[in-house]
């Protein structure tokens, strides 16, 4: 399998809200869903997959497993949890959504227990989030390349994580891209709305190619139907080397998701 260029992140939405964005986005034609234990929104998110009316197998979910709930003992009955909650007997994707804080938990009875989820048909592919080099290292060497289907970290225009990328891209690992729009801070720099003018796109179109250009998957969420249909221009939206080159020079390490104590010590 493969994880699929374009899906929906629902971070921060709940309730009604990542309801109707769900709902819009598989009426537009997404088809990748990407939720998280943290985000108390697994109901809300299976609710409106199955009430779409498109085949569970048409949809590809993500989930991402809780610092609390990486230790051998709590790692398969909480993605059972998620799975009760999303009306499904199995994700396509589980991810450790952060390294456990300090080591608390060793990397790799998280890993075993995330293959053995995978074993029972709990979850289709596995994968991780927020890994630095070393932690990547350290999950290539305990599960071997190809066994980690993707590495989910933030790269944006002002946050390529060039060291992160470098070493999944040498060693086969898929990026996913997520915080893509820096939560909407790139849309206002100048260089992307040249770029976007030139091409007769969106800033938000221009950094999401840049992207998938790049190889990376990417979640962008809206809200708004109208955003979550402009956001997929993305995919027909042809930066050359150019533009890669000025987008490039915007990188300024600026990182959004950071949070104290669940942080590993970044690249």
């Amino acid at each position: 399998m493969s994880i699929p260029a374009f899906g929906l992140g629902t971070f921060r939405l709940q309730g009604q809200i990542v309801i109707d964005s769900i709902r819009n986005a598989l009426d537009l034609g997404y088809r990748a869903i990407d939720t998280a234990q943290i985000y108390a929104n697994e109901a809300d998110v299976g609710r409106a997959v199955a009430e779409s009316g498109i085949a569970r197998d048409d949809v590809f979910l993500t989930t991402k497993i809780w610092i609390d709930n990486l230790s051998r003992d709590r790692l398969i009955p909480s993605l059972q949890e998620s799975l009760n909650k999303l009306r499904t007997d199995h994700v396509d994707l589980t991810l450790i959504h952060w390294p456990s804080p300090n080591g608390a938990v060793p990397l790799a009875e998280s890993l075993d227990a995330l293959a053995e989820a995978k074993a029972q048909g709990l979850t289709r592919q596995i994968g991780v989030s927020n890994f630095t080099v070393a932690l990547l290292k350290q999950a290539l060497d305990h599960d071997g390349t190809g066994a980690i289907a993707t590495n989910q970290i933030e790269v944006s225009p002002y946050l390529a994580n060039r060291a992160v990328t470098g070493f999944a891209r040498e060693h086969g690992v898929h990026v996913t891209s997520y915080m893509t729009l820096a939560y909407g801070k790139v849309l206002q720099d100048p260089v992307l709305r040249d770029i976007a003018a030139r091409h007769g796109a969106t800033p938000a179109q221009v950094a999401l190619a840049w992207a998938l250009r790049q190889g990376h998957a990417v979640i962008p969420s809206s809200t708004k139907r109208e955003n979550l249909a402009s956001n997929l221009g993305a995919l027909q939206l042809k930066l050359d080397d150019a533009d890669m080159a000025r987008i490039a020079t915007l990188d300024r390490n600026a990182r959004l998701a950071n949070p104290a104590g669940v942080a590993p010590a970044w690249d």
